[in-house]
């Protein structure tokens, strides 16, 4: 049954052809009744059709590149520059032309005021910063970020040598001095080396530096308790027997082999590290079980521990023929014994940081899933849960309800988009981290969660008792949502070209996105917008499925495993294929993983079934397994292949290609739009504006979130508006196409 409605569906696109043919056909029929044309010469008469078909078709892949103006250039020089011999659609596309110059010139006009605007700004402050306050320095740093990410090569040079930004600069390195100095390794981060990086991010130094900072700052954080978890809890499950499994699976699974020499570098630098940090422990700290040394004799015990350290780095750098598995375990061994007579820190917290900073050095995607975060990990793969449906933000700190989801509990409770949670069973949310909201409003099926919430722009606050209960976060959407929570699908009625966000890939992806496929069909869908921005990857399998619907043969995506394993293959199937309507693909540096699978294929020049709009991809380049043979309750995610596409190029990683030099990671745009951080918000503010659900049926709502319409979508989200000028060029050519065939 499935199949006929499939042969159904690309009879209808059949038709949808067959009837521009026919009124093709009518009206030259119509016409010739009025005022015969006689063709002395057939031959020629079908040369020029073929002649104007062929420019069309030429200018059309120059748009695909995103060559437009080239393209407006080749039609009108076919058509010697004399407006009365173009064609409707020669007409057509060089309005098309015309409005991408326009929204390039716009866009221009836009940035040179905005740079002129943050220069300004920047200069204001040199007159008024007192270098020696904090704020200050933080407030010219952000201004001087701004700006630098306007500027070309020369302005950003001559940017880095002004004397006024360069004495901020120092003074902010001065601060972070400092702040090191007692033990605020966060504030050294956030308030220089965070900013120094933004500005110059080529700067290697302020890079690695920078990064030291920010794991300094992590473990400190993993020391202190938090509103969700003491810092017992935290580790709890952690174990050695399970870090030693994962090792020896990795050995026999790993797609490459494992530079033991490297991961154990990496693992004893963090250990350095920890020393560090832990000559300003947290105060709890001082006083628990934990720890019950005085401070002469704690402080020796650093040294001892730096000093024991010092000894096995300097091993391990000097083995001239590598490091063995077995040698890489009895460093970890030691590692602990040595803990046990010097600083005494929690086992647990040891062998997570050795663990965590010793996989890091294999890749950013291989981690041990600890029995205590296995439940968090499981939501993310599976995008369900139990809890209340809601979205969340902090803006301005404050945690919020950012959408309510239909049908859920949340929806049904009185609770409000843009309503201030002030409480979560008691406890406090101004300090607490969205992940660790997120942890206390989702629990067990069935049971309560109070809510203390303040409406926006009231003082009173009030409790709210919500039931949870299971949630499934679709991850399909459309350009906007109706007041009753339906996605509104179809982004261009008059050309009747849809629009699916796909957020990202789990297990009911395809069967959900298979089922507005069929609405927008049954809609008549000339061409698809897919947009795969900031969905950074999820189910392999889902990948391919979605890829399968675009495609009716060939290569998918080929997974190669290393270690003279065969590659393994997905191909596409003709069944369930969707009919041949143009497609453009939006993606960015945040569409990742199975997003690159998708993008990669469908744009392939083995299939050419799609074209790319945007910036280049993340290029993560690999594929992860999860296994659970570690045991103990714990799972390991590695990785276990590496992709290519159908072509048989591979998707190159990001962190490999910097280490060479090279930008050419992930899959690049067909046509390259970038965006700036002020364009970026303006489109995310719309996008998210349009997202929101609030319940519009009880006495306190909140004030109705305004939506906005097709064409200010368009006005702030330059890379969909490319998209659809892609999409509309594609439908003239294939009109045209249509035309000729029928006059032949």
């Amino acid at each position: 049954m499935k199949n006929v409605r499939y042969k159904l569906r690309r009879l209808v696109w059949l038709l949808w052809l067959a009837t521009i043919l026919f009124s093709s056909v009518t009206c030259a029929f119509a016409a010739s009744s009025i005022k015969p044309t006689i063709h002395n010469d057939v031959s020629e008469a079908s040369e020029g059709v073929s002649v104007e078909l062929g420019v069309l078709e030429q200018a059309c892949n120059l748009i695909d590149q995103g060559k437009f103006g080239a393209a407006g250039e080749l039609v009108k020089q076919t058509y010697k520059g004399d407006p009365q011999h173009l064609d409707e659609d020669a007409h057509q596309l060089l309005q098309i032309v015309d409005e991408y110059k326009d929204m390039s010139r716009q866009m221009k006009q836009s940035r040179e005021a905005v740079y002129a605007g943050r220069l300004a700004e920047l200069n204001k402050l040199r007159t008024t910063t007192d270098v020696n306050d904090v704020n200050d320095i933080i407030e010219v740093l952000s201004a001087v970020a701004n700006v630098s990410e306007l500027t070309d090569e020369q302005q950003k040079e001559k940017l880095l040598s002004d004397e006024f930004v360069n004495e901020v600069i120092q003074e902010a390195i001065n601060k972070s001095t400092n702040y090191e100095l007692e033990g605020k390794w966060l504030e050294a981060y956030t308030n220089c080396y965070f900013w120094l990086v933004v500005i110059d991010p080529n700067n290697d130094g302020y890079s690695d530096y920078a990064q030291q900072l920010y794991d300094k700052a992590t473990i400190a954080a993993s020391l202190e308790d938090s509103a969700c978890e003491t810092r017992k809890e935290r580790y709890q499950g952690v174990d050695k027997k399970i870090f030693i499994r994962a090792i020896k699976f990795l050995d026999l699974h790993y797609v490459n082999k494992i530079d033991y020499k490297d991961m154990a570098l990496k693992a004893l630098e963090r250990c350095r590290l920890l020393g560090e940090v832990m000559q300003f422990p947290p105060e709890d700290f001082k006083v628990s079980e934990e720890n019950h040394k005085s401070e002469v004799e704690y402080q020796k015990s650093l040294s001892a521990w730096s000093v024991a350290l010092e000894a096995i780095v300097d091993e391990a750098k000097q083995s001239s023929t590598g490091i063995s598995r077995d040698k890489f375990l009895n460093i970890f061994e030691e590692i602990l014994k040595i803990n046990e007579t010097t600083v005494d820190l929690p086992q647990p917290l040891l062998i997570a940081q050795f663990s965590e900073a010793s996989f890091s050095s294999l890749d950013n995607y291989t981690i041990i899933i600890w029995p205590r975060q296995v439940q968090e990990f499981e939501k993310l793969m599976t995008n369900e849960f139990s809890g209340i449906g809601i979205e969340i933000s902090k803006p301005k700190g404050l945690l919020t309800v950012s959408s309510l989801l239909p049908d859920t509990p949340a929806y049904k409770s009185g609770l409000d988009a843009g309503d201030i949670i002030e409480a979560v069973d008691g406890i406090q949310t101004k300090d607490m981290t969205l992940t660790c909201a997120v942890k206390k409003i989702t629990g067990p099926r069935g049971t309560p969660v109070k809510l203390t919430i303040r409406r926006a722009g009231e003082e009173k606050t009030k409790d709210i008792v919500i039931t949870r209960g299971k949630i499934v976060v679709p991850t399909i959407r459309g350009w906007q949502r109706t007041d009753t929570g339906q996605w509104l699908y179809m982004i261009d009625k008059e050309d009747r070209i849809g629009y699916v966000r796909l957020t990202s890939f789990s297990a009911d992806s395809a069967d959900d996105l298979e089922k507005v496929l069929d609405e927008l069909e049954e809609q008549e869908l000339r061409g698809l917008i897919l947009d795969l921005r900031y969905n950074t990857g999820g189910l392999l399998e889902s990948a391919i499925d979605v890829a399968d619907k675009f495609l009716d043969e060939g290569l998918i995506v080929q997974r190669h495993s290393g270690f003279g394993r065969l590659p393994i293959y997905a191909e596409a199937k003709e069944r369930g294929t969707h009919p041949d309507y143009p497609l453009v693909i939006l993606v960015n540096a945040n569409s990742a993983s199975a997003s690159e699978i998708v993008a990669g294929a469908l744009a392939d020049r083995a299939h050419k079934r799609a074209v790319l709009v945007g910036t280049r991809t993340h290029g993560k380049g690999s594929v992860q397994s999860v296994t659970y043979h570690i045991g103990d309750g714990a799972q390991l995610k590695y990785t276990m292949a590496y992709y290519h596409l159908p072509s048989g190029q591979r998707v190159e990683s990001r962190e490999e290609m910097r280490k060479q030099d090279r930008e050419d990671w992930g899959v690049g745009p067909n046509i390259a739009v970038e965006l700036n951080s002020e364009e970026i918000k303006e489109m995310i503010d719309v996008q998210r504006a349009n997202d929101v659900l609030v319940r519009a049926d009880h006495d306190d709502a909140n004030d109705v979130v305004k939506k906005y319409t097709f064409e200010e979508t368009l006005a702030v989200d330059r890379q969909l508006a490319v998209g659809l000028l892609v999409i509309k060029s594609k439908l003239i050519q294939t009109e045209a196409l249509a035309k000729a065939q029928s006059d032949s």
